[in-house]
């Protein structure tokens, strides 16, 4: 049997050794900072497709990224306190893990707000196009877990069972279910896993991509907004479920980000009924983030409708003229015609007086 230290068997996949850095770089941080500037660039995507100028995003990311990281440190060391209570400076080493998303996504919309208030920008259309960014970077994130063989589920073999080299993992991690069901091979132990960074890689996907779509659609700034509330929130609850490092609420065994996914579901579906019911439809732009001075809050898309529009009116302007154009030529032609008649008749007659002369 394959002894890959990484593998998901029940669809032939084998990775016999996976490097948790390059050099002395973490890939867990590689792949960290590429999950932040694709969410960037999917940011800047969004202000574009929505009329908006991108620099109000790409002034944003610095203040975001540190604050998030700080939020996601926090978290983490809130519900993990019995870590850290006998030696406070393990707080500020993160070489070996600790960062809880939801830190981090709580500091990210609190400097936002901040930020969106000093920058007199409006915080729901902000958030609408910066939480596509987020998602796509959350997306991408969750392969550090990967690579750094962690944040797993529990025993199964289903389509997507993941294998891990117990040399390679955390013992704190391993259940009682999975000793159960080791693998020994040629001396090495396996544990089958549920691959829940792969669960919400994929979920995440298909949230940006009913965010992207339900852009277009929204009757109200935040509507994304709640898209991802709800969304997310959705996936984290079954997802969290899965999990073996899980952050708990003190020993009550409950998982914290359970708990707080649930309210946010709920929370974030009674906000989204009611404010639907109110909501006109078609939200403008305001004028701060317009990408230009002359900016009516018309998308892109909009804008060239507007612009064919106009081409066709001056087409049909200039037909007309042509048409008009061509109907005095005609009645000049006639006028013409009938004078040069009336010359050749009087020179006739002219010219029948002088005969009789």
């Amino acid at each position: 049997m394959n002894t890959a230290d990484v593998a998901f068997p029940n669809i032939g996949i084998y990775i016999d050794y996976l490097p948790k850095k390059i050099g002395v770089v973490a890939l867990y941080g590689i792949i960290i900072a590429i999950g932040m500037l694709a969410g960037l660039l999917m940011a800047c995507r969004q202000a574009k497709v929505t009329g908006q100028k991108k620099d109000v995003y790409a002034d944003y990311v610095i203040f975001g990224i540190i604050f998030s990281l700080i939020g996601a440190r926090i978290y983490y060391v809130a519900f993990a306190w019995d870590k850290y209570k006998d030696n406070l400076w393990k707080i500020f080493d993160i070489r070996g893990g600790g960062l809880a998303i939801y830190g981090g996504v709580i500091a990210a919309f609190l400097s936002a707000y901040i930020y969106c208030r000093i920058r007199k920008f409006h915080f729901l259309l902000f958030a609408d196009t910066a939480l596509c960014g987020l998602i796509l970077g959350q997306c991408i994130g969750r392969w550090g877990n990967f690579t750094n063989q962690e944040a797993f589920g529990d025993y199964t073999n289903n389509f997507l069972a993941m294998r891990l080299n117990t040399a390679n993992v955390n013992p704190s991690y391993i259940t009682d279910a999975m000793r159960e069901h080791i693998d020994k091979i040629d001396g090495k132990e396996f544990i089958q896993v549920h691959p829940t960074f792969l669960y919400e890689s994929l979920w995440n996907l298909m949230i940006l991509l009913l965010m992207i779509f339900f852009t277009k659609k929204k009757k109200f700034h935040g509507e994304v907004a709640l898209l991802y509330l709800v969304g997310y929130g959705a996936g984290r609850v079954w997802i969290e479920g899965l999990r073996t490092d899980q952050l708990q609420i003190g020993s009550s065994g409950i998982a914290v980000s359970q708990v707080l996914s649930a309210v946010l579901v709920v929370a974030g579906i009674v906000v989204w009924i009611i404010a639907r019911r109110k909501a006109e439809g078609n939200p403008i732009v305001p004028e701060a983030m317009a990408y230009d001075s002359n900016a009516t809050g018309k998308s892109p898309k909009e804008k060239k409708e507007k612009q064919k529009k106009k081409r066709e009116e001056a087409k049909e302007k200039q037909t007309e003229e042509g048409e008009m154009t061509a109907f005095l030529n005609q009645v000049i032609a006639a006028i013409n015609e009938e004078d040069a008649e009336e010359a050749k008749q009087q020179k006739a007659q002219e010219t029948e007086a002088k005969n009789k002369l």
